[in-house]
């Protein structure tokens, strides 16, 4: 019988843990890539306990190459290799956002482009079925409708659209305003669509969903408390469901699709950087995968030699 995985310090664990917490709420993920990302955590906690680390704080890019060495050297393919440093490096990130450590040491090492993993996109049509999906002359739909148009018209993250406050929404100028990650303020102009979604719902349906009390919170869901997170969540998947969309949806999916659809339809990289709030235009880059794979597609399908 074989002997059981060794095990990590308990802070490592704890890090894992508050990480697929944050993933699970924030970009959906499904069980099975939850139990997924935790075994190639947990394998790397353990390596660096192997190696004589106790806390995160001590790696360095050069311990991360030894352990893609070291995975390498266990007979994983380049491809498993990137799955796990893609792993690392959304980690990482993660717990330098929670002051956690002061660098990533993944930020320098280079992703095989057989491994790159391309975020997910909804077709144009499929969303324009998901957002007709609220029924909009009740104060829920009301609410709902304007959370889908303003997540799809923005490009937020569910945690910037749930914290939103009333003052940062100007309908008037068409535009809203953001604190994202680190708290960084950025500016994103919103469409007629979602402008009149909005009004909608903050003139008639917040008023009935507040019950007479008070707060800032633009969504709110029963007695006035704010929407959640998980709320909108579970909110998402059942007007997925009504719109007749198969595939696996989150908030972040409207976000890829957000920027996506604006680089497909000629928008600058830059000014899609910026909307987005990505400090590194690096990680707005992938989206021009996302695009150059649909041209392939398209081209391959039209044209008569392709």
């Amino acid at each position: 019988m074989a002997a059981p995985p060794p095990t990590v310090p308990d802070h490592i664990d704890e890090g894992i843990e508050r990480y697929l917490a944050y993933m699970t709420v924030e970009k959906g993920l499904a069980p099975n890539t939850r139990e997924a990302y935790g075994r190639d955590l947990l394998r790397f906690g353990a390596f660096l306990r192997d190696a004589g680390f106790h806390h995160y704080g001590d790696t360095d890019p050069a311990v991360v190459l030894q352990y893609l060495i070291e995975l390498r050297r266990q007979g994983l393919q380049a491809r498993s290799r990137a799955r796990h440093l893609v792993t690392l490096r959304g980690f990482f990130r993660f717990l330098q956002n929670e002051n956690i450590i002061a660098t990533d040491p993944t930020r320098l090492i280079e992703l095989p482009k057989s491994g790159l993993h391309l975020p997910g996109v909804i077709p144009v049509e499929a969303i324009q079925r998901l957002l007709a999906a609220p029924e909009r002359d009740r104060p829920r739909g009301m609410r709902d409708a304007a959370m889908l148009e303003l997540l799809y018209a923005a490009g937020l993250r569910v945690s910037e659209l749930v914290a939103l406050d009333l003052k940062h929404l100007n309908l008037e100028a068409g535009f809203v305003r953001v604190f994202g990650k680190g708290s960084k303020e950025r500016i994103v102009p919103i469409g007629r669509q979602a402008q009149n979604a909005l009004r909608t719902y903050l003139e008639s349906g917040r008023p009935h969903l507040m019950q007479q009390r008070t707060g800032s919170h633009a969504f709110v869901a029963r007695q006035g408390r704010p929407m959640t997170r998980q709320g909108f969540w579970k909110l998402l998947k059942k007007y997925a469901r009504q719109a007749g969309i198969r595939v696996a949806i989150s908030p972040h999916t409207l976000r890829h699709s957000f920027a996506s659809h604006l680089l497909e339809g000629g928008a600058d990289l830059r000014a899609v950087q910026i909307m987005l709030g990505h400090a590194d235009i690096a990680t707005t880059q992938i989206y021009t995968h996302v695009t150059a794979e649909r041209l392939k597609a398209v081209h391959r399908r039209y044209h008569p030699r392709g």
